[in-house]
């Protein structure tokens, strides 16, 4: 695998820094989780395939004992606001001293600098000072959160694994290492970037679900079927909405007279989109009325055979037993449950995914560890009495 032989230290958190070193380790690094003393890590089900080590940073052992597993390691990957990690003593001047290799990547909320660098936050919060959140929802409605994929995982993980990629590949050229911040406020903007350079186009105006791609046209939305489930239609250019007419509208009376819509809003003047936009809502009835008339299976069954850009909604349950989903080995399942499988696909060098091994328990690998970097048991027995480390009672050695 491309990253076999990375060594990762990930300083425990909530979801982007577990996402990022579930990337890097399904790729092949190895990964260790360093837990706190007492805080259980139950909200990472991302942990597959890592190691444990549970520390108490808070005593000067423990500091040194993170120092010398930052010493042999390429990637440090921390989840703290601004001050945290100088206050432990393990800032970025200081682990970058003891291994001028190492990739230190800082992955928050709000980054080192600004009114909010040392205020706490949710992706909810991050997406909403990225900008983004304004234009989630329904006309109309208030904003609506996309549950929490923007910028914890694309803004955030996803961003600070790119991060550090990049700062391998400097490190290949150069032989050093540096710092990798990713805020995810900055990360969520970024991913935005083509919506505030298109802010003045008539892609996308202010207006939230009064838009091309937001709901505010009837042929990119989503409707309900016969059986309560939901299709997903984005027949943007004219070729696709007339095989969309064909297939939905061939038996409806204002089949007919829709011929006028096939030119889609790109192509319309200031003057024109006004008037062309007030038909939307009109013409978004009649297609709702019409997809009610069948079921979810029988659109698919016709629009299968037709380029018109309509797809079922799945669920979480649905979509790995779907027949593309199971032709392109999307998931892979582990005993009840489905993990999507590693993306991208490398030729050479793919993925595994670590979904099929254990997370580890907090402190489950503490001894292992401790031994690897020359403690004996007697050394890591006292280190626990201390209250430096803490080694699960089913840990090995």
């Amino acid at each position: 695998m491309p990253l076999k032989n990375l060594k990762v230290l990930e300083l425990s958190g909530l979801l982007p820094v577990p996402y990022c070193g579930m990337v890097l380790a399904d790729f092949g690094a190895s990964v260790i989780r360093v837990d706190r003393i007492g805080v259980d890590t139950t909200l990472d089900v991302l942990g597959n395939g890592k190691k444990s080590i549970s520390l108490n940073l808070k005593h000067c052992k423990a500091i040194d004992i993170l120092k010398s597993l930052s010493r042999n390691a390429d990637v440090l990957i921390e989840p703290f606001r601004k001050g945290v990690m100088e206050k432990l003593g393990l800032g970025p001047d200081v682990l970058l001293k003891e291994n001028p290799k190492l990739i230190y990547a800082r992955l928050n909320g709000y980054g080192q600098t600004g009114k909010f660098s040392k205020s706490a936050g949710h992706d909810i919060n991050y997406v909403a000072i990225s900008g983004l959140l304004s234009l989630f929802g329904r006309h109309g409605q208030n904003p609506s959160p996309p549950v929490n994929v923007l910028a914890d995982i694309a803004g955030g993980g996803m961003l600070c694994c790119l991060g550090i990629l990049l700062a391998l590949i400097e490190r290949n050229k150069s032989c050093k290492g540096q710092v990798v911040e990713n805020s995810m406020v900055e990360g969520t903007a970024y991913l935005g970037s083509w919506l505030y350079r298109g802010k003045k186009s008539m892609l996308w105006g202010d207006e939230r679900g009064k838009n091309i791609l937001d709901s505010g046209t009837h042929f990119y939305e989503v409707y309900e079927t016969k059986d309560g489930k939901y299709l997903s239609v984005g027949a943007l250019e004219p070729q696709f909405y007339q095989e969309l007419l064909e297939g939905k509208l061939s038996e409806s009376s204002c089949s007919k007279n829709e011929s006028i819509y096939l030119v889609i809003g790109l192509q319309l003047s200031e003057e024109e989109a006004p008037q062309i936009g007030g038909d939307f809502d009109k013409l978004k009835k009649l297609f709702r009325k019409k997809f009610l008339e069948k079921t979810q299976d029988q659109w698919c069954e016709i629009f299968d055979s037709k380029e018109a850009c309509v797809t079922p909604i799945l669920t979480l349950d649905e979509a790995p037993q779907h027949p593309h989903n199971v032709a392109q080995q999307t998931f892979v399942q582990i005993e009840d449950i489905y993990a999507p499988n590693p993306h991208p696909r490398l030729s050479q060098t793919p993925g595994i995914s670590k979904a099929t091994e254990p997370i580890p328990i907090r402190g489950e690998h503490t001894k292992e560890i401790l031994i690897g970097l020359g403690y004996s048991s007697h050394d890591i027995d006292k280190l626990e009495h201390e209250g430096v480390v803490e080694c699960h009672k089913k840990s090995k050695l």
